[in-house]
């Protein structure tokens, strides 16, 4: 069985996440007297996003410092779910400020007010700017955690809703047309819907105890089954601690004939798993043939 405490995806990046949410915040203060100045629904969009930003990530730099206490007795395997808690309130406020969003854009549609395009515009320009570099500095980690994923996630909403506020800034100011503010802003919140629902489901997932993504349950089950002394494998199991941290409990019934060590075998098993599966954590049951328990599912 491998020792030790993990260090996670999100804990690797921790740095990076502060630096993303030292810039998020200066700029949501600019953001929000921008959008009371120029009465930009788009802004005040963009205004809203930032703000769950800011709690969205500082939740996610939390939840990574909790991840990092070591194990207890009363928290066996630590706190390594706490980023998972964390992707999944990411996804859930994301969902409901893009439902928001688009019941606010209908009202609007329904009578566009004036807006102060020119100021609108100077305001998204600096938030594209601070949103790509958030995008760039959280790229990385976000393949490696749900935990980085649901902060990138926040951060690509606001540089889509900037990019949105840009375009119907420039609309209105070359066409006074004011429909474009609450259509660009629904058309922001119907895209950012699906890819956060696609976090939700991932979260949901791993606390469910699913089989990761990255680990092909069958091929591992061959592998164990495959390897010298080894008759069969029953009652396998592998879920996700966190992201990147995938734990496996599994059954495995020896070869009468075979002379190896349990030491040994343990050792032969554990190797095999690590060297050609993500797994992090292994618990091995070696059994003889004709023992009999009752198994969990597989």
């Amino acid at each position: 069985m491998s020792q030790g405490h993990t260090i996670s995806a999100s804990s690797q990046n921790k740095g990076r996440l502060k630096l993303v949410i030292t810039f998020t915040s200066l700029y949501l203060i600019a953001e929000v007297v921008g959008g009371i100045l120029t009465n930009s629904l788009a802004l005040l969009a963009d205004a809203g996003h930032m703000l769950t930003d800011v709690g969205g990530l500082a939740f996610a730099l939390i939840a990574i410092t909790l991840a990092e206490r070591p194990a207890s007795p009363e928290r066996t395997y630590g706190y390594y779910r706490a980023e998972i808690l964390a992707a999944l309130a990411n996804a859930v406020v994301l969902i409901g400020i893009s439902l928001y969003i688009l019941y606010e854009a209908y009202q609007r549609f329904l009578d566009p007010p004036e807006v102060e395009s020119k100021a609108m515009l100077l305001v998204a320009a600096i938030g594209l700017v601070v949103n790509l570099a958030g995008m760039y500095i959280l790229r990385k980690g976000s393949k490696e955690s749900l935990n980085m994923k649901g902060a990138y996630f926040e951060v690509l909403s606001d540089m889509l809703t900037s990019v949105g506020v840009i375009i119907a800034g420039i609309i209105m100011w070359t066409t006074g047309w004011y429909y474009a503010d609450p259509i660009l802003s629904a058309g922001i919140g119907l895209f950012i819907l699906p890819r956060t629902w696609i976090l939700l489901k991932e979260a949901v997932g791993v606390l469910l105890e699913g089989t990761p993504a990255d680990v092909n349950i069958e091929e591992l089950r061959k592998c164990v089954a495959a390897l010298e002394g080894i008759e069969e494998v029953h009652d396998l199991h592998v879920w996700s601690l966190t992201s990147g941290v995938n734990a496996m409990s599994a059954h495995v019934v020896i070869a009468a004939n075979d002379s190896t060590s349990y030491n040994e075998m343990l050792s032969r098993i554990n190797q095999g798993v690590t060297s050609k599966f993500k797994i992090s954590h292994t618990t091995i049951q070696l059994e003889s043939k004709g023992y009999g328990e009752k198994e969990t599912h597989l």
